[in-house]
């Protein structure tokens, strides 16, 4: 393996356990790289008001990407990059959750807004976030602001399905992608992991080689393949683990310490 001088990890699935909690192995393991010198920072399908809470335990400095990779705001959580999903192409992804029947929620770069207060994932996702939803009757204000626009369903099966249209109704004007098998994410075309990585690395100007990430889902997969060497978590699916260059273990035991623990032996 490269020597690496950066680390990229997304945050579900990978830095956070199923209970959403930052182990004491994950922030020893940060902190361990940032004793190496190594750069570490996160992106993650979140939106931005949800990211802030790991700034301060992983002393990250470095810009973080939000919204899958589309925005990337400082340690402050102020933006410096910003892309939004165009209005009409908005409408078209909620005539398709629509017609799916799935929870539907939008977010701008501050506000998570949902019509259901009691939609089956609404506490979950206030758990994970920190963050409480602005209750609405329409979503047509704010279609301009789009950073995201999530279906949520515990139905995978249907969701994969709800994948699958939208991606024929979107098309190359925005980006739809599973960040978990209850969730479809439509972000801005043209952003995504990857191209967060790729921006990162030219701030930094560190070439693609000396770059780790650490993911477990589909989302993760752009990001793997701008980086020297990629680490699927032991809790990713198979085909998710055939495109990382290594397996680590899973978010319930460690995994992500165990990756920066073979990271720091190179």
């Amino acid at each position: 393996m490269t020597r690496i001088s950066l680390v990229v990890s997304d945050v579900d699935g990978t830095l956070l356990t199923k209970d959403k909690i930052l182990t004491d192995g994950a922030k020893a393991a940060v902190r361990k790289l940032h004793e190496a010198g190594i750069g570490f920072t996160i992106v993650s399908s979140r939106p931005t008001i949800g990211m802030g809470f790991l700034i301060e335990p992983l002393s990250i400095t470095l810009p973080v990407g939000a919204f899958n990779g589309s925005s990337i705001v400082d340690d402050k959580l102020r933006p410096i990059e910003q892309h939004l999903i165009a209005a009409a192409v908005a409408q078209r992804s909620l005539d398709v959750l629509n017609a799916f029947g799935v929870d539907i929620w939008l977010f701008t770069n501050d506000r998570w807004y949902t019509r259901n207060p009691d939609g089956e994932y609404v506490s979950h996702e206030k758990r994970a976030i920190k963050a409480d939803p602005t209750i609405i009757a329409d979503f047509t204000p704010h279609l301009g602001a789009a950073c995201k626009i999530v279906g949520a369903s515990s139905d995978a099966a249907l969701l994969q399905r709800c994948e699958v249209a939208m991606k024929q109704a979107v098309g190359h004007e925005a980006t739809a992608v599973r960040s978990q098998t209850y969730y479809l994410d439509i972000t801005p075309p043209g952003h995504d992991k990857g191209t967060f990585v790729e921006a990162i690395a030219k701030r930094l100007g560190i070439p693609d080689g000396a770059i780790a990430t650490i993911g477990d889902m589909e989302n993760d997969l752009p990001m793997f393949a701008k980086s020297g060497v990629s680490f699927a978590m032991g809790n990713a699916a198979d085909n998710i683990k055939r495109h990382a260059t290594l397996v680590t273990g899973s978010n319930e035991h460690d995994g992500f310490a165990r990756a920066i623990d073979v990271i720091l032996k190179t």
